[in-house]
C-alpha cells in the first residue's frame, strides 16, 4: 500500500470515528400556534359552559325556595282562616266537644232516599278539598230526617245518610280513621216548619269537627 493510500485511509477512519462519537441531537417540535389557540378557546368555552349551568342551578333552587316559602306562608294563612272559621257547638258530639265551619257544607236528601245527588255529589268534592288541606282534622258526620216516620226509622235513615256520605269521602282519598257517623233522625230539625220546605231542608248530612 503506498504511503498516500494508507495516510487517506487513516484519514477516513478518524472522520468515521469522530461522526459516530457526536450525540446525536434530539429535535423537539413545538405545538403549532393554531391548535394552542384552539385549546385555550374550548377552555375557556367549557368554563363558560360550567359557569352558566352553575347560575342556572342556583336560580332553579332560590326559586324552589321562594315557592316553598310562599307555599309554607299560605298554608299558615288557611289554618288560620280556619280556626276563626270554627264556632263550638253548645250541643257535645259523640266524642265530646265539636266545632262548626262554613268550610264544610251541608247536603240534602230527597224524601226516604239516602243516596248522594249530583249536585250534593260537587259540594262533598268541595269538603274533601278542605279536609286534604288539613289531614290531622277529624270529622262527625251527622245524618238528620224530616218528621214523617216513627222515631226509631228516622234514626236508622239518618245512619243510612251519615254511612253514605262517608263512603263517598273514604272514596275520594280521605282516611275512613277520620270519620265518625252519628244519626240524629228527626230531634234537630233545621227548619222547625211543618211543610214540604221545612222537610226538605231537615232531610240533611252535617258536617262537623272532632279536633283541629
Amino acid at each position: 500500500m503506498s504511503k498516500k493510500r494508507f495516510l487517506a485511509f487513516v484519514f477516513i477512519l478518524c472522520l468515521g470515528l469522530i461522526v459516530s462519537g457526536c450525540p446525536k441531537k434530539t429535535v423537539v417540535k413545538e405545538e403549532p400556534l393554531v391548535k394552542k389557540a384552539e385549546e385555550s378557546a374550548a377552555e375557556k368555552e367549557k368554563a363558560a359552559r360550567l359557569e352558566a349551568e352553575r347560575k342556572e342551578r342556583e336560580a332553579k333552587e332560590r326559586e324552589l325556595a321562594k315557592l316553598k316559602e310562599e307555599e309554607a306562608k299560605r298554608r299558615q294563612q288557611e289554618q288560620k282562616e280556619f280556626e276563626k272559621s270554627l264556632v263550638a257547638k253548645k250541643t257535645p258530639g259523640i266524642e265530646g266537644e265539636v266545632f262548626e265551619t262554613k268550610m264544610l257544607k251541608r247536603i240534602h236528601f230527597d224524601f226516604d232516599k239516602y243516596n248522594i245527588r249530583p249536585d250534593d255529589a260537587e259540594i262533598l268534592k268541595q269538603n274533601v278539598a278542605v279536609l286534604k288541606r288539613f289531614p290531622t282534622v277529624k270529622i262527625q258526620i251527622e245524618g238528620h230526617c224530616d218528621e214523617k216516620g216513627t222515631n226509631e226509622y228516622n234514626l236508622a235513615l239518618g245512619e243510612r245518610r251519615a254511612s253514605s256520605a262517608k263512603k263517598y269521602l273514604i272514596s275520594l282519598g280521605i282516611d275512613e280513621r277520620r270519620i265518625s257517623t252519628v244519626s240524629y233522625g228527626e230531634e234537630k230539625p233545621l227548619d222547625p216548619g211543618h211543610n214540604e220546605e221545612a222537610w226538605a231542608k231537615n232531610r240533611r248530612a252535617d258536617f262537623v269537627i272532632l279536633s283541629k
